[in-house]
């Protein structure tokens, strides 16, 4: 994150949220994972699962998404505007 501008990664994240809202948490991490090349290093995978928390975490901070009474994640208004998600 620099100075409230989101990076690529958090524009990705909140891109797969607005696609498949309400979204899990554990279904986020998946859908990051399975948007990337497989990598044969073990860690990798899991690595990237744990940054989808972090994703979340610095976009609802910053507005771009709520949590859903479900406990799922969901784009606000501004997050939709940032990134041209229809509605």
């Amino acid at each position: 994150m620099s100075d409230g501008y989101p990076t690529a990664a958090q524009k990705e994240a909140l891109r797969l949220i607005c696609d498949h809202e309400p979204m899990p948490a554990h279904r986020l991490a998946d859908a990051l994972v399975a948007a990337r090349r497989p990598s044969t290093n073990p860690g990798y995978a899991p690595a990237i699962a744990r940054m989808a928390g972090t994703l979340a975490w610095r976009l609802q901070a910053q507005g771009f998404i709520a949590e859903t009474r479900a406990g799922g994640w969901a784009t606000t208004d501004e997050g939709r505007a940032l990134i041209a998600c229809p509605a």
